[in-house]
């Protein structure tokens, strides 16, 4: 039976499971017309499958996991077929909003492969496919690959998909101790981090690869290099530690465990290109900009003020280098982001994103965040989870922006007329920000916690109106005094 060690960063993954978070990507695609469960099976055989990763189950041992063959696989299992059927006044679209929900509920069986796909049929004249996917099997950028290589006309899996790489210098070390708090976590793990990050760092401008690798090896010697970055990375790690909690706002709390989705229509892309060139601003900061005054409206909406507030969104950056971009596991770091949701001026607000957003650039941030994952690795689960919710306490969201293809795709002869997906949270998290680009239009999602926020229809509603704004109030803007 072949096996596979697990790397620490996605044993880490694999173990933030929570009662009010599962590690669980969920994706939709909306399909026109109709496919068949018949012809997707054989999809999934043919393409998927070649994929080690979705034929293997996980087996737990005393300093880890490991990826192993599963003998009893059934592809039936994993590609199931259901009729929704709506509630009586329920829309189509909030029936699969609502079904979603529930699978983001749902975990996975942990004794089979970790994921799952639901053809929805007969879906408003075509059908839906659902897919459940576990983050301890890749990142974002990794299943975006995964899926593109099934649909119609894609090339055949390239060979590093096949296999995830091995970790390199895995070495597993037990955790003991009693009491442990966060203050004891944060002096025994952040603290000796600073040395292993300036170590990484070391490598920075010949690869994120090496830095990566420098991460893994802390054994390594400190090179003049680092020592010239070493003030910056203290002043990250410094930076990393300190962040104060989170604005306590409505969105904030101990959820329930129970999910709610929600998406918008589309933003035609050329309008949002076209307003940030006039602001000097990125795509990025005006669909940031956005997203802050939703949640601010909804915030207004429900009888809260939250001028002057900001909260924070944990952003992932991707940490891959070009030639390992279509490698399974996970290699991101996260950044914290701070979004202004008590500023009411669109165009203000536009420009206090960009500002947060250049604090970030040129911050060690993102590796401190991936050497953090490597670390919760290594660490029994009790210590790991009091360690990722050091985290958890200084965020209310966390966020996620992916490129799509610029065409519409197809898949079993079908138009993918729309596409989607969630990301999950952790620790106590309870709302999550998904921007996807897809075929010339911006689409947001959202999955919010049932407890803290029973209709995110109430926040998505508001992107497009604060799009809208942000648009006609540029080109009223003087074009001496937009540039």
């Amino acid at each position: 039976m072949a096996s596979h060690r697990m790397s620490r960063v996605d044993t880490a993954w694999l173990r933030m499971d929570n009662a009010v978070n599962l590690m669980v990507i969920v994706g939709v695609w909306r399909l026109r017309p109709a496919i068949t469960l018949a012809a997707l099976r054989l999809r999934v055989q043919e393409r998927l499958l070649r994929f080690d990763r979705f034929r293997q189950r996980v087996e737990h041992d005393a300093s880890g996991a490991s990826w192993v063959d599963d003998e009893a696989f059934e592809l039936d299992r994993h590609v199931r077929a259901e009729t929704l059927r709506p509630a009586l006044g329920q829309t189509a679209e909030a029936a699969l909003q609502a079904r979603c929900g529930e699978l983001a509920s749902t975990p996975l069986d942990l004794q089979r492969p970790l994921w799952c796909f639901h053809l929805i049929e007969d879906y408003d004249g075509g059908s839906a496919l659902v897919a459940r996917i576990h983050h301890c099997i890749g990142d974002g950028i990794a299943l975006i690959a995964v899926m593109l290589s099934i649909t119609d006309g894609s090339a055949d899996a390239p060979p590093q998909l096949h296999q995830t790489a091995p970790a390199p210098g895995e070495r597993h070390e037990a955790v003991h101790g009693h009491g442990i708090g966060e203050d004891w976590l944060a002096d025994a793990v952040l603290k000796p981090l600073t040395e292993w990050t300036v170590r990484a760092i070391a490598m920075y401008g010949q690869g994120v690869t090496r830095s990566l690798e420098a991460l893994t090896h802390p054994q390594q010697v400190l090179s003049l290099q680092a020592a010239r970055t070493g003030v910056q990375v203290l002043s990250d790690v410094a930076a990393l530690a300190l962040l104060a909690d989170d604005s306590p706002t409505r969105l904030k709390g101990h959820g329930s465990g129970r999910k709610r989705v929600a998406w918008n229509q589309p933003l035609p892309l050329d309008e949002v290109k076209a307003v940030g060139r006039a602001l000097g601003c990125s795509v990025n900061d005006v669909l940031l900009a956005c997203v802050a005054g939703a949640i601010g409206a909804y915030l207004r909406g429900c009888g809260d003020d939250p001028a002057g507030q900001e909260i924070r969104a944990m952003v992932p950056v991707n940490l891959r280098p070009p030639h390992e971009a279509l490698q399974l596991g996970n290699r991101f770091g996260l950044a914290p982001l701070v979004l202004p949701i008590g500023i009411d001026s669109p165009v203000e607000r536009v420009y206090a994103v960009r500002q947060r957003m250049q604090q970030l650039k040129g911050s060690y941030q993102p590796l401190l965040a991936f050497a953090v994952l490597s670390l919760a690795g290594l660490m029994a689960k009790p210590v790991q989870d009091g360690l990722l919710n050091l985290f958890a306490r200084k965020a209310t969201a966390v966020m996620t922006n992916v490129p799509g293809p610029p065409r519409a795709l197809r898949f079993l002869g079908a138009t993918i007329e729309q596409t989607m997906f969630w990301v999950p949270a952790s620790g106590d998290i309870g709302l999550g920000v998904s921007i996807l680009s897809y075929a010339g239009g911006v689409q947001f999602g959202l999955i919010t916690d049932a407890r803290l926020c029973p209709d995110p229809q109430a926040i998505i509603e508001r992107f497009t109106p604060e799009f809208d704004k942000l648009l006609w109030l540029t080109l009223m803007l003087p074009w001496g005094e937009v540039r």
